[in-house]
């Protein structure tokens, strides 16, 4: 299994806006790729800044095949559409594990 773990920094003044778009459009639109079977969403709670907030969206894809589709022909569409919505409100780091 092969875990696309994407952690975004959001500031406060957007989370409510933004909580309810990732949830309503943004992952949905993803999981409608058929890559990922699955997905979790997490609040990270060891981050402390007045003016931003941490999330982690973790989405599961059988192998390493699926997910390099998704990196071609997916990814830099739903990476341009969060930047265009959310524009210097928020960073993002993203992350890919192996299973053991």
């Amino acid at each position: 299994m092969i875990l696309y773990n994407v952690t975004i920094g959001i500031d406060r003044e957007i989370e409510q806006e933004w909580i309810t778009w990732m949830k309503t459009e943004h992952i949905p639109e993803i999981l409608g790729t058929g890559i990922f079977e699955s997905h979790k969403f997490y609040k990270v709670l060891s981050h402390d800044d007045e003016q931003t907030v941490s999330y982690c969206v973790q989405y599961f894809t059988p192998s390493i095949e699926q997910f390099n589709v998704y990196l071609k022909d997916f990814a830099p569409g739903f990476v341009e559409k969060h930047k265009a919505r959310f524009k210097d409100k928020h960073v993002a780091f993203r992350t890919l594990l192996e299973e053991i």
